[in-house]
């Protein structure tokens, strides 16, 4: 299964670590220092242009993270990984 994070960036769902909100999530100041980390490593993709609503973990086959920054929201995120529809069938 994919996931499609905005533009034309489509990942695989198995590489996908976690998809944060941007707003909740810097609040904490060890998250805000591991993105400027990731930032200054070269390992940020950003989608859009636009402020980014969300940011996705993810880990490649290689063992190689890389973290997207997009416009798109965390909520519209997770319905197009049909998760919350697995956990309604339960």
């Amino acid at each position: 299964m994919f996931l499609h994070l905005g533009q034309d960036i489509v990942i695989r769902m198995k590489d996908v670590i976690g998809i944060f909100d941007l707003e909740t999530s810097t609040i904490s100041n060890t998250t805000r220092d591991y993105l400027a980390a990731a930032q200054k490593a070269g390992q940020v993709v950003s989608i859009s242009d636009e402020m980014p609503k969300s940011f996705i973990l993810c880990q490649d086959s290689k063992g190689k993270i890389i973290v997207y920054t997009s416009q798109i929201s965390t909520a519209t995120l997770l319905k197009r990984t049909g998760f919350t529809d697995e956990i309604s069938n339960l």
